[in-house]
């Protein structure tokens, strides 16, 4: 089955040090896709490749059948791939609404071409929507300077999905949270449409196998396992690398 996204053998140098070594993944429409491993493990510059700021020495990403390998980020966001960074980058001196407006209205376009005030209109309404969906609608009026931590995280993942993405890059979102923080996060996530595939780089494995279809493990720049949940907490081949020092 050809995949939503799929990246053949991902190679990233620095130097003599291979980030990234020959790496495959596959995600699928609507598939809750992890990835895990040690620091330096290569998660993080996988995110760069798939969301197009890093640039591999070899091998091919696919979004949707098409060859993504020149475009970058805008580009890519554009065709249905958004990414959140590990800390929250939202507009601090705009509102929650107004945040999500502004990253709502490049995708925006009302079925009256004509229509005084049409784009606007459509994305003051998405933001509501999302808003609420988010959990914020208490603070949409509230400058994002002065939210909380992890309500930063949840506008920086309302604003992604103001532009309808098809897949959601995560990196490390629980990063900085609360166990409160996190529960709120986790069933955010899990409540998410499937129209948004995701694929979330967490060190928390309580939040990866509590949201995961699929979890891969990367280690030294290449895939140490791949499958579901149940089948990567029960490797000896995974087991044996925490033991070693995975986190």
């Amino acid at each position: 089955m050809t995949g939503l996204l799929e990246a053949h053998c991902v190679t990233v140098r620095y130097g003599s040090l291979a980030a990234l070594d020959s790496v495959d993944l596959c995600v699928h429409d609507g598939q809750r896709h992890a990835l895990i491993g040690p620091n330096g493990a290569g998660k993080t510059t996988l995110l760069n490749v798939i969301g197009g700021s890093t640039r591999p020495q070899r091998g091919t990403v696919r979004f949707d059948g098409r060859d993504v390998g020149r475009w970058g980020p805008a580009a890519r966001a554009r065709q249905g791939i958004n990414r959140i960074h590990q800390r929250p980058a939202v507009f601090p001196t705009l509102t929650a609404t107004e945040n999500i407006v502004v990253a709502a209205l490049p995708r925006v376009i009302p079925r009256r071409r004509w229509w005084p005030g049409g784009r606007r209109r459509i994305a003051y309404h998405r933001a509501g929507a999302l808003l609420d969906q988010m959990g914020l609608a208490d603070v949409a009026a509230v400058p994002a300077g002065h939210l909380a931590h992890g309500q930063r995280r949840q506008l920086e993942i309302a604003m992604a999905l103001a532009g309808r993405p098809r897949l959601l890059l995560l990196d490390e979102p629980a990063a900085g949270l609360s166990a409160v923080e996190v529960g709120r996060l986790a069933e955010m996530l899990r409540t998410l449409p499937r129209a948004v595939a995701l694929l979330l780089v967490e060190h928390r494995l309580d939040l990866v196998y509590a949201l995961s279809d699929t979890v891969t493990v990367l280690r030294d720049g290449r895939t140490l396992a791949a499958g579901t949940p149940d089948e990567i907490r029960t490797s000896p081949l995974v087991r044996r690398a925490y033991a070693d020092g995975v986190a």
